[in-house]
């Protein structure tokens, strides 16, 4: 069963990627204290994820922190050299980058997926989420195939009417 709207994420590693270097934490300590807007994508530099979650999130950072948010990240089940890169190439400071290099916070929210067709083997499902303090606030899992839910203007949306 997935992670559900006032559930607290589960305390998992990931690792914060960074220019000078992979950071490793956890959940707890990663949104202990903060309003943060995640988004989850299958991988990083595939295509939709290129063309339009991450870019929607660097586009509308300054609207999310408008509303209350006091971090944007983007997590996906690949390595942080990874992250850091796609990061470097297609984000913006705006937005942290977080590596679940072994799918750990993907299965232990329960959204995780079979890319195996595609070679991608066990990735993260594509969604989005308001974590306030570790707790989810908002949660928005898109259908397979499907880029509406998660992306940052339906999230602008939600929190404008929140």
């Amino acid at each position: 069963m997935s992670i559900q709207v006032g559930d607290r994420l589960p305390d998992v590693p990931i690792t914060v990627a960074t220019s000078d270097g992979p950071k490793p934490t956890t959940t707890g300590e990663f949104f202990n204290g903060k309003r943060v807007a995640l988004f989850a994508v299958p991988g990083a530099f595939t295509p939709t994820c290129s063309a339009r979650h991450l870019p929607s999130y660097v586009e509308k950072a300054q609207d999310l922190k408008g509303k209350g948010v006091d971090e944007i990240a983007c997590i996906s089940v690949n390595d942080p050299f990874v992250m850091a890169a796609w990061g470097e190439r297609d984000g913006s400071g705006d937005i942290t980058m977080l590596a679940d290099g072994n799918g750990d916070f993907a299965e232990a929210v329960g959204l995780t997926m079979d890319g195996s067709k595609f070679g991608l083997g066990k990735r993260s499902q594509r969604y989005s989420m308001i974590v306030d303090d570790g707790v989810v606030e908002q949660l928005n899992v898109e259908a397979p195939g499907e880029y509406r839910a998660s992306s940052a203007e339906h999230m602008l949306d939600q929190l404008e009417t929140a």
